[in-house]
């Protein structure tokens, strides 16, 4: 076979199909695609950047209109017998027309589509309009003709198969999209054609690799056709007969070594080539085994049970056409940076990009894969009932190869909302999404993809039978901390699996300074705009309770004490989930990036700014780390070899004096956690407000405080720092150390602040008296260097004690 690969990127412009509330050039404008509305009007300059200030509130009508794409491509007849139109990606309701000839339908943004044209192409110019009904309209029919449902939010996200949280979320923006987002191309060939290819990695039950390849073939059906599969070594060859147009092939490959997440192992990737007649295909593959324990909620690879550091994963951007793969490889990046192995893909969102999970498997980060259901009661009746099907079986085939994928979720929060949001009472007997979770899914997936669990929510508790809440079974979502509870309740419970828990905090001030204009006070209405959380401004000053004092009216307080306290708020969580493994076996943050910038639970904010959080999860979600509760350290040690060393535990006064200290030997074997109870001299304080005890082993150490900050008889924060300057390939880099005169509670720096390029490498930083560290400083030429030293740049819990 022979194949012509035209893509269709060229010469757009978009039009709506009415009156909008601005001026548009009576041609129209230029519309970049991949890309959406929103992009190309903002290209334009018709409107305001609707990630800054207020802006996205007077956007809502491109929401509410329909608008047309076209362009024209030269077409010469090159003797090949079938052509198509070939979209990647349509957002969302579409009617796609070549030469005024309507040629499809697509109603699905999850979806790729194939459109036969040969008879309807022309030599020369040839015309092609996309024509999008505006999602409102498409929803709201739909809504009214099925009855409502309810969900979290007032908007019908569940009644179109799109993006839901561009209906707006509680950390993101309503701006609900249309547009051409991923690549389009004519193709145009002769003879048999590969239409799909979906490997399935797996071991066998010697633990060798194998590789089953299954294979649909488009042909003529007049003649056999060969073809082969082949992997590191290992082949095999077939011949399909005229009548077939399916094919499964598998191989055992044990020239291949295994896949491992990046906390276990190594990473090997695989070409495979496939080919049937003359059409080739080039895929990538690596090779290992995924089983669940389901009561426990415990996954294992290849026969090794992992503990999962892992954190959710929202859409990266609202217009999600804009990301690159070197985007996605920094977030990722910054990922793997703070010890996290697995992160979810959270249901409200997409099944990302081809790069997103080449990029997991080259980095050892292990997926978890909500299907797009989130926060709401989604009917099952047609057509979204075939939609779904249709979405499925296709993400199911085009994911499978990707080693770092090992779980299958069907939704979000769906089964504990019918379970305790009042939703039974107001659905009645109207569908609700049950038989997309235990029916049509599962079967979806056992049917294509066998190598990987499926679970039907999250939160569940392994049968529907049982409330999804249930800790001592599955998966539970914990939000009484942040909503109602002090984050200290998180101790208050030992659940199996923490799939969702998150504390809000501010994203970096550069980036707030970026995205609102005006004075920045912490009821600024502007900074109240990029707060979508139910209460959460509110929520933020109560959470501080008694850990934290309270800021004022100070922006710089507020700023530093509610992003140290969401420091602080997971830290603890985290600390006490993984001193009860093996039997917790794993936490997902919520969350590890934002969309756009926001006050809001991410570890990264919306500009790829590193909050407190990130540096704090870097801490916790070490391979090791020493965990003080119940009277014991607790040492969890999750890497292959033992820990073992001399465990020093020592009482000090707040003034570094030692007051008690105790050694000896311990050992810590892999993949375990070792409790070791604390000595009496060193386990109780004579005055809990003016003492603290350190654990420290090997490098580990952790300082453990008997109260809250705000009953510690903390000193003013004395210290000396010294500044000095070096080069980091031709751009400056400073070397901040710093020396405690008291002791210094939490030490961080924030660079942005006097540049918006600036970075600290390390923050939270507790020092003793007489205790030093260092920061380094990179990414801009500072005009002021020796303000690095100084607040609001430098901060501690005690720089707001008065001498």
């Amino acid at each position: 076979m022979t194949l012509r690969h035209l893509p269709l990127h060229d010469g757009w412009t978009l039009r709506p199909a009415g009156p909008v509330p601005l001026g548009l050039p009576t041609g129209g404008v230029p519309a970049t695609v991949p890309g959406c509305v929103h992009t190309d009007l903002l290209a334009a300059g018709l409107i305001d950047d609707p990630y800054l200030d207020d802006n996205e509130n007077r956007l809502t009508w491109i929401g509410r209109t329909d608008w047309t794409y076209r362009t024209t491509f030269d077409w010469t007849p090159d003797g090949h017998d079938h052509a198509a139109l070939c979209f990647d990606g349509l957002d969302t309701v579409a009617t796609v027309l070549l030469n005024g000839t309507e040629v499809g339908r697509t109603a699905n943004q999850h979806r790729s589509y194939r459109f036969p044209v040969r008879p309807l192409l022309r030599e020369g110019a040839n015309t092609l309009d996309v024509r999008f009904t505006a999602p409102y309209t498409y929803a709201e029919e739909l809504r009214d003709r099925l009855g409502d449902r309810p969900g979290a939010y007032a908007e019908p996200y569940a009644f179109i198969r799109k993006m839901a949280c561009n209906f707006g979320w509680d950390w993101g923006p309503t701006l609900v999209t249309s547009g051409i987002w991923r690549p389009v191309a004519l193709e145009t060939w002769s003879g048999p054609r590969i239409a799909s290819v979906k490997l399935l990695p797996d071991l066998d039950a010697a633990g060798v690799p194998r590789l089953t390849a299954e294979l649909e073939i488009e042909h003529d059906g007049l003649a056999p056709l060969s073809g082969e599969v082949g992997v590191v070594g290992a082949g095999a060859v077939f011949i399909a007969t005229e009548d077939e147009h399916r094919v499964s092939v598998t191989l055992s490959v044990p020239q291949a070594e295994v896949w491992w997440p990046h906390s276990h192992g190594e990473q090997p990737l695989y070409e495979v080539k496939v080919r049937v007649g003359d059409d080739v295909r080039h895929l990538r593959t690596g090779f290992r085994a995924v089983t669940l324990e389901r009561e426990a909620f415990r996954v294992s690879v290849n026969g090794e049970p992992v503990f999962v550091r892992g954190v959710n994963w929202i859409p990266e951007d609202c217009f999600p056409a804009r990301l690159t793969r070197q985007r996605i490889s920094e977030r990722l990046d910054q990922a793997v940076a703070a010890h996290v192995n697995l992160v979810r893909v959270w249901g409200g969102g997409l099944y990302e990009s081809d790069d997103f999970y080449e990029l997991c498997d080259e980095k050892g980060l292990l997926v978890w894969q909500d299907f797009p259901f989130a926060c709401a009661a989604y009917p099952q009746e047609q057509p979204l009932w075939d939609e779904v099907a249709a979405e499925a079986r296709e993400n199911v085939t085009r994911l499978a190869p990707h080693p770092s994928l090992i779980l299958w979720c069907g939704n979000n929060e769906n089964l504990e909302g019918h379970a305790d949001w009042g939703w039974q009472e107001e659905l009645g007997d109207r569908t609700w999404g049950h038989g997309y979770y235990h029916d049509l899914l599962p079967s979806i997936v056992a049917a294509t993809d066998p190598t990987r669990p499926y679970w039907p929510g999250s939160p569940y508790s392994g049968t529907p039978d049982a409330h999804p809440q249930d800790p001592e079974r599955g998966t539970i979502h914990i939000w009484d901390v942040w909503n109602r509870a002090d984050y200290l309740a998180y101790a208050d419970r030992v659940p199996r699996f923490v799939a969702e828990f998150g504390f809000q905090g501010p994203p970096a001030y550069a980036t707030l300074r970026r995205a609102v204009s005006g004075p920045l006070t912490p009821d600024a209405p502007l900074l109240a705009h990029h707060q979508k959380a139910d209460d959460g401004n509110a929520k933020l000053l109560r959470g501080l309770g008694d850990h934290l004092p309270r800021p004022g009216d100070d922006f710089d307080d507020w700023h530093w004490l509610t992003q140290l306290n969401q420091a602080r708020a997971l830290a603890f969580g985290i600390r006490h989930f993984r001193s009860h493994a093996p039997y917790c076996m794993g936490t997902i943050v919520w969350q590890l990036n934002d969309c756009w910038p926001v006050v809001s639970w991410s570890a990264v904010d919306g500009d790829g700014r590193r909050k407190p959080l990130w540096h704090a999860l870097r801490s916790v979600y070490a391979d090791r780390l020493i965990a003080v509760r119940d009277g014991s350290a607790h040492l969890v040690n999750d890497t292959a070899t033992p820990w073992t060393g001399t465990l020093r535990l020592t009482r000090y006064a707040l003034d570094g004096t030692v007051l008690a200290e105790e050694t000896q030997p311990v050992t810590a074997a892999p993949r375990t956690t070792t409790r070791v109870p604390l000595p009496p001299s060193v386990a109780t304080p004579a005055d809990p407000a003016r003492e603290l005890l350190s654990a420290r082993l090997d490098d580990t150490r952790t300082l453990h405080f008997h109260e809250e900050d705000t009953r510690l008889a903390l000193p003013p924060a004395r210290y000396e720092v010294t500044v000095t300057e070096s080069d980091d390939d031709g751009l400056p880099a400073y070397r901040v150390e710093v020396t405690a005169g008291t002791l210094l509670r939490d030490l961080s720096l924030f660079p942005d602040r006097l540049h918006p390029d600036a970075e600290a490498d390390d923050m939270l930083v507790t020092l003793l008296p007489g205790e030093s560290t260092a920061f380094r400083v990179t990414g801009a030429a500072l005009k002021d260097p020796s303000a690095l030293g100084a607040r609001p740049v430098l901060r501690c819990v005690n720089d707001r004690i008065e001498p």
